[in-house]
């Protein structure tokens, strides 16, 4: 989703690889080159009463890696890094943590539920794996010429985290964590990831909200194959409203795109976002037999690649299951096998 906003962008352009821009005092901002259509990922750095505690850490490829020893050179100061904060295990926030806390002593903090799933998803355990996966998208109607290309990616994850650390401190919704002299309050949210952190310094009155809070793409909220009956969207839309209890001018650092002021439009104009496809999906379902691939191209009005189809397979179930536990919709599994939805007060008629 982009569209004009009501929001305030105080840094229009963002560091250029291997520098950092000073966004607040000793809150540094830096930005890392991903390989796919979403090209970017921001990331943090604060600084220590004796050294710097780095927020996310890019992908675990050399050229993030050399990104990083320019900026060690650069904007360090010569003080290391004590400690490395990771909101959530997805590879562009996770991939250089053990790089970076071995080549430091740096200790990992991060929520339980994010740790062990990074585990999880690289040791293809657990059932994180790509067949699990498809075999929940094959339920939901995709058919076997998509099968037949999202069958190819492998373990990615491994690929994009190499390696990851096999301790870590853990932190919980609620807790304080105390750099430089600041608070800096844990948010945790849900339904993008399990456990997603987010942090809060009241004193800077800022915001490092990770992917839980974007500026102008919506955050990608998928049902996975370890619980293909779960209801991610809802809890996505129940976390982001909590950024209302935070005041109105605070300055939101997210993993995507610029800075930006204004939390509670952001959360409404997402709220209005996912109302609008809520809406157009009950339309779409009106007569029923509509399955998650069939109500794709009410939620992506473009040509998706193998890639981008993945994930999208993940949002369409995510925001039929929504609508189902709301009771806005019925479904039922027809002789193939396929699950299919209606509007409530419509059949689902399992179509074959």
């Amino acid at each position: 989703m982009r569209r004009a906003t009501p929001l305030e962008f105080p840094f229009p352009s963002a560091p250029a690889p291997g520098s950092v821009t000073q966004v607040a005092p000793g809150v540094l901002w830096l930005r890392m080159p991903l390989p796919f259509q979403l090209d970017h990922i921001n990331l943090w750095l604060l600084r220590d009463d004796e050294g710097w505690t780095i927020v996310d850490s890019g992908i675990g490829n050399e050229a993030t890696r050399a990104l990083w020893q320019q900026v060690f050179a650069s904007a360090l100061g010569g003080l290391p890094v004590r400690g490395l904060i990771v909101t959530h295990y997805h590879p562009d926030h996770a991939g250089n943590a053990a790089w970076l806390c071995q080549r430091f002593g740096a200790e990992l903090w991060m929520t339980q539920g994010e740790y062990l799933t990074a585990h999880a998803v690289r040791a293809a355990g657990a059932g994180y794996t790509t067949d699990a996966v498809l075999e929940v998208f094959r339920r939901n109607g995709l058919d076997e010429a998509h099968f037949a290309r999202m069958s190819t990616r492998g373990n990615q994850y491994r690929e994009l985290v190499p390696d990851f650390p096999l301790s870590y401190r853990r932190i919980l919704d609620g807790d304080e964590m105390i750099v430089n002299g600041r608070r800096w309050r844990v948010i945790v949210g849900y339904g993008h990831a399990p456990e997603h952190a987010s942090l809060y310094c009241e004193e800077l009155k800022l915001l490092i909200a990770g992917d839980m809070l974007l500026s102008t793409i919506s955050t990608n909220v998928s049902v996975w194959s370890i619980d293909p009956e779960g209801d991610p969207l809802k809890l996505f839309l129940d976390s982001i409203r909590r950024y209302r209890e935070l005041p109105p001018d605070i300055l939101v650092l997210p993993s995507h795109g610029l800075p930006f002021r204004g939390a509670h439009e952001r959360v409404a104009e997402l709220e209005s976002h996912h109302a609008a496809h809520f809406a157009e999906l009950a339309q779409a379902c009106e007569r029923g037999g509509c399955s998650a691939l069939d109500v794709i191209p009410v939620l992506f009005r473009r040509k998706l690649d193998a890639h981008q189809m993945f994930f999208a397979m993940g949002e369409a179930i995510a925001h039929l299951h929504c609508l189902y536990y709301a009771g806005r919709m019925s479904r039922a599994t027809g002789a193939d096998g396929v699950v299919r939805y209606a509007s409530a007060g419509k059949p689902a008629r399992a179509l074959e």
